[in-house]
């Protein structure tokens, strides 16, 4: 009686582990910070489904370069929206409507369409702030998304290396 319980606290998990794998290996797959300066692995990007955007980095908007806004939307990828200036937390702190906005418009400015998809920067986001996303029709995702999708991080600065991502 005790090995079976032990075999059946044993395969458990490992069922598991390995359905967690195999539906990450069948989800699309993300990478987030895509940013003009911001440096990024091509072939991550390149094999990415999803792409999020984060539209105003150091204070220098996305649209101001025309160049790589072309570039991006010829990679025929979704693109999303990765909070306004990716700062710690920006997202847990409650944020305006025209806050919000801003990031949309230049978005808009530098692909020609709004975003449908929001991810708030270290997926940190204050219940008033959800209702912010959900009031502008953005899908909102969280930390569901990280564990269910492959999602790499352009500087290879996520929880878990772009190299452990690829694996698992």
């Amino acid at each position: 009686m005790e090995k079976r319980i032990i075999i059946i606290l044993i395969i458990i998990p490992l069922a598991l582990i390995l359905t967690l794998f195999l539906i990450r290996l069948f989800s699309e797959t993300q990478i987030d910070d895509i940013n003009p300066e911001i440096s990024c692995n091509r072939e991550i990007i390149e094999k990415s489904d999803i792409l999020f955007i984060i539209p105003k980095f150091n204070n220098n908007s996305i649209s101001e370069n025309k160049t790589w806004c072309n570039d991006i939307l010829a990679l025929n990828k979704t693109l999303a929206l990765h909070g306004l200036t990716h700062e710690y937390h920006e997202f847990k702190t409650d944020r305006t409507q025209e806050y919000l906005q801003e990031g949309i418009n230049i978005f808009k400015d530098c692909f020609g369409f709004e975003p449908e998809i929001f991810k708030p920067p270290q997926l940190k986001i204050s219940p008033t702030n959800k209702k912010l996303i959900k009031i502008n029709n953005l899908k909102l995702k969280t930390y569901l998304n990280q564990i269910f999708h492959k999602v790499y991080h352009c500087q290879d600065t996520g929880k878990f290396s772009n190299k452990f991502i690829s694996w698992f």
